[in-house]
């Protein structure tokens, strides 16, 4: 069968379809993590707390994160990685109720942890899902809708919760059903969250697990429906071929060479491009973006502003990456964001390093170095968001070998949420302790560093087929 024949009995709405199902758990990721940003104050006041932004309390769901990411890629290998997404949309549904709900810090501090298991297992599961349903040739572009979907969900998260406090005079005052607003701002991921869990009992179970399973009927059946009578019957052949010889089940030390016994090189790269996506310290603006902007002299109102503008940005430029990844491919895309994230983040230490600290510790920029600050951050976010934001997951998800994909996921996911931990957990210490020039120093030297990470190890994947990557 020749390759035209094959692309025209491709059902590329299902294929769409199924793919955009999975990104909403993409959309979840980014809603959970910026929903945070606007419910400072009301959490503040319930729980008595102080400095609410700098505690554990944000930092504490990354952990969960962290494991959700590493226990759903070993268990997608026994339970499939449709069963585990279902699993992340009944988490989600928890975590946003509970999280309205709590009456005090640690049973908020339990529920964001359930909410991070669930963005740890979106965050993996989804790319994983998507790079094994598409085809190769535009797998970079559905892959990067997940990225699409965080973002919009961080905007959405943004846009909800500056229109509850806008309509209920602030995150404090009561609203619908006599609960504070903060508390609502939660219980809007609900929406999302139910409609999740409904959607996934819709869509089929991973082709290339089923195959890994030696559920070879169901598989070819999936892959027939997704390429075509005979396309499928030749994919499932390429798939059962590229498992280990003894056809045995997925495990960890899969990941180790036989010959040599150490880590597989390929592991090593995908831990630096979870590592360097972090260490760029995007997340301080996902996270702290209100504590970042009214520390450089902005009201608490023009801050949850900022954060919108940022997030419509983000989105465009995601959709700039979108075009662009099956086209001019992975590797290029993230040495152009390293390069431009470098010199934006050495511009905004710029700025920050010529502001003064007034007697409360607030730091205040004049003139035109305020506007540097705000131009130089939100170009560094449109860098990051047409490059490392989507590639680092399109990546991921596609450069495992089927027989190691579940577990190499398992340890990058890891590293890349220990390293937002880190990140996150750190950076209120050295907005206090060193100043925000000093934290963007420390980011900006990571963004250089990942020049030349990609230039020496990162290797292209763009059309690449998933039988024929090499572990």
């Amino acid at each position: 069968m020749n390759q035209a024949s094959g692309q025209n009995s491709e059902n590329f709405a299902f294929i769409l379809l199924i793919s955009s199902v999975a990104t909403i758990g993409g959309f979840l990721f980014g809603f959970d993590s910026g929903v945070i940003n606007g419910t400072k104050a009301g959490l503040d006041a319930a729980f008595n707390t102080e400095s609410f932004a700098s505690g554990f309390n944000i930092a504490s769901m990354l952990l969960g994160c962290a494991a959700g990411a590493f226990f759903a890629g070993r268990l997608a290998d026994h339970y499939g990685r449709r069963f585990m997404l279902i699993i992340a949309s009944v988490l989600f549904i928890i975590s946003a109720w509970g999280s309205g709900i709590s009456t005090s810090s640690f049973e908020f501090i339990i529920y964001r942890i359930i909410g991070g298991l669930a963005v740890g297992a979106a965050s993996v599961m989804a790319p994983a899902y998507i790079a094994e349903v598409a085809p190769a040739r535009y797998r970079g572009a559905l892959a990067t809708i997940q990225q699409v979907a965080i973002i919009s969900g961080l905007f959405m998260a943004f846009l909800s919760n500056y229109f509850l406090a806008d309509i209920s005079g602030s995150s404090l005052s009561k609203f619908w059903l006599d609960y504070e607003t903060w508390r609502w701002m939660f219980w809007m991921e609900l929406i999302p969250a139910v409609i999740f869990l409904f959607a996934l009992f819709f869509i089929p179970e991973s082709p290339r697990f089923l195959v890994v399973k030696q559920h070879k009927e169901k598989a070819l059946l999936v892959l027939q429906r997704l390429y075509g009578s005979e396309a499928g019957a030749a994919k499932l052949e390429q798939i059962d071929s590229s498992l280990a010889q003894d056809h045995h089940k997925p495990k960890l030390s899969d990941l180790l060479d036989k010959a040599s016994g150490k880590v597989r090189p390929i592991v090593w790269i995908a831990i630096g491009l979870a590592t360097f996506q972090q260490l760029v310290g995007i997340n301080v603006v996902f996270y702290y973006g209100s504590v970042l902007w009214q520390a450089v002299g902005f009201v608490e109102s023009d801050a949850l502003l900022i954060n919108v503008v940022s997030g419509g940005l983000s989105i465009g430029a995601v959709i700039l990456g979108l075009v662009l990844v099956d086209r001019v491919g992975r590797k290029p895309l993230l040495l152009w964001g390293s390069i431009g994230m470098s010199i934006s983040l050495a511009l905004a230490v710029v700025a920050f390093s010529s502001g003064t600290v007034d007697a409360e510790g607030q730091l205040s920029l004049e003139g035109g170095m305020g506007i540097l600050a705000l131009v130089a951050a939100n170009v560094y976010v449109v860098f990051f968001n047409f490059s490392w934001g989507p590639v680092m997951w399109v990546m991921l998800g596609e450069m495992f070998p089927n027989q190691i994909r579940g577990s190499g996921l398992a340890i990058a996911g890891l590293a890349q949420w220990l390293s937002n931990f880190v990140v996150s957990l750190s950076f209120p210490a050295l907005l206090t302790g060193m100043g925000l020039a000093f934290a963007y120093s420390l980011y900006t030297i990571g963004a250089v560093v990942s020049i030349f990470f990609v230039i020496k190890y990162v290797y292209e994947t763009k059309g690449v087929e998933l039988e024929d990557m090499e572990g």
